[in-house]
């Protein structure tokens, strides 16, 4: 058993490592560079700050339970993050758009490398993370 706790730690670690990340990114982006929040990403905010504590949690002492909660969180935040990125492609009708007064949800104020939108970001981070997770419990059933 111990030797499977040591990658199933270590993709736990790299889980909660991607989650501070994307959090300290989402807080530099609307706080140093005065991004507006829109409703969309505030709730894949409400998915994404949780698991820098649940999964921080369940490194010390290790608690592969841990994983069973980020992903349920990395699954909110990426179907999130996906109705996002079909809102902004036009693929979303704007009768289905949460965000109509104030921020728009279907702005784009950051471009990165001309294609990745904080959207985007979004999706990669919760899909890595999703991965991840997926990995540590593939590698404790075996």
């Amino acid at each position: 058993m111990a030797e499977k706790l040591q990658p199933a730690w270590l993709l736990l670690f790299g889980a909660w490592l991607l989650v501070t990340a994307a959090t300290l990114a989402s807080l530099f982006f609307s706080e140093v560079m005065d991004v507006p929040v829109c409703v969309l990403c505030w709730y894949q905010r409400m998915a994404l700050y949780p698991m820098v504590l649940v999964l921080g949690l369940g490194l010390f002492p290790f608690d592969p339970r841990a994983a069973r909660y980020g992903l349920a969180l990395a699954g909110v935040g990426w179907l999130l993050a996906l109705y996002h990125i079909l809102l902004l492609a036009g693929w979303i009708p704007e009768e289905a758009q949460p965000c109509v007064q104030g921020i728009p949800c279907s702005e784009t104020h950051i471009a990165l490398l001309g294609f990745l939108n904080i959207p985007s970001l979004s999706l990669l981070a919760f899909t890595l993370v999703g991965l991840l997770l997926l990995m540590l419990r593939r590698t404790l059933a075996s």
